[in-house]
């Protein structure tokens, strides 16, 4: 057999299945090379679709491989906080400082703002009663005025309250008082103040009484509607001149009161000066229920004419 023979692959040509045949065809195979332009050689020559070769050929020796999608490196989460852990002793400090400046705080403003009392009598019946704790403003007198009409809170002028009975509570329950008493956590009892109406301002002058019993400021009658039920407005006579620099003062329930008119022939004549003011009554605290505004009875004074002299 041949081996030329056509199916059966001539092991001894060099040349591959196409370069055979273009070999027994010397025009098609000028036709290639001529085709294969200048830069290519002999039987190296690359073919062309043009030339009847497949369009897979040659084959594919590689393929672009798709490109590979960047994964993000885990980011691990930042440690938790813990929260810091509070000082030793730091609530006792913190309690002692709060402590510290609420009663400094007290202090500075029952010096100089306000100060509560304790009603022990019956001489301001019924606007006060005993048991009553009042809030006094201690700016009146000074940056505010007194009128005619305010209750008002003074220290004892002239033993008006004679000998105070002896205290018989157990040593350390005066001096725990007296503390807070200081401190202005508890009401400062009578002790040595009294609590009166202001009546009679400097240069006023009040008598007693018209023929329907009222009382005259600077010759204008006043009809007192804060007076006890039943309570004359005096039952002794007086007609006096407030001396500069002091007051003329009588309690509401007039037939219970020490005021000034029980003082009348004392050093003073029964006027208390006015240094001696602690401040104006302006509300009842306590009793919850008896929590009140202590109002100026304007109407009361609204006629009486300044002093003449």
């Amino acid at each position: 057999m041949s081996s030329n023979s056509a199916g059966t692959p001539d092991p001894a040509s060099p040349l591959p299945r196409h370069r055979r045949h273009l070999r027994d065809d010397p025009a098609a195979a000028g036709r290639f090379d001529a085709d294969a332009g200048p830069g290519a050689a002999g039987g190296d020559a690359v073919p062309s679709a043009g030339d009847g070769v497949p369009p897979s050929y040659p084959p594919e020796t590689s393929r672009a491989m798709p490109a590979r999608p960047e994964v993000p490196e885990p980011v691990e989460p930042a440690p938790a906080k813990r929260p810091a852990k509070p000082a030793k002793g730091g609530w006792f400090r913190e309690s002692v400082t709060v402590m510290v400046f609420a009663l400094v705080l007290s202090i500075l403003i029952k010096t100089f703002l306000a100060q509560a009392f304790y009603i022990p009598s019956g001489s301001m019946e019924d606007t006060l009663l005993v048991g009553d704790r009042v809030m006094v403003n201690k700016l009146a007198p000074g940056p505010f005025e007194l009128h005619r009409g305010d209750i008002v809170v003074f220290v004892d002028p002239g033993d008006w309250l004679g000998d105070l009975p002896p205290d018989t509570r157990p040593q350390w329950q005066q001096t725990m008082t007296e503390v807070l008493t200081f401190v202005g956590l508890l009401p400062q009892d009578a002790g040595h103040h009294l609590i009166k109406r202001l009546i009679g301002l400097p240069g006023d002058r009040v008598a007693c009484c018209t023929d329907k019993g009222q009382l005259t400021v600077n010759g204008e009658p006043i009809d007192e509607p804060y007076l006890k039920p039943g309570t004359d407005p005096s039952d002794v006579p007086f007609d006096i001149v407030v001396a500069p620099d002091s007051v003329w003062v009588m309690g509401d329930n007039r037939s219970n009161s020490e005021d000034s008119r029980a003082h009348l022939g004392e050093p003073g004549g029964g006027m208390v000066p006015m240094d001696n003011i602690v401040g104006r009554a302006f509300v009842v605290l306590w009793p919850a229920d008896r929590f009140k505004l202590l109002n100026n009875p304007e109407q009361t004074f609204a006629t009486v004419p300044e002093p003449t002299s």
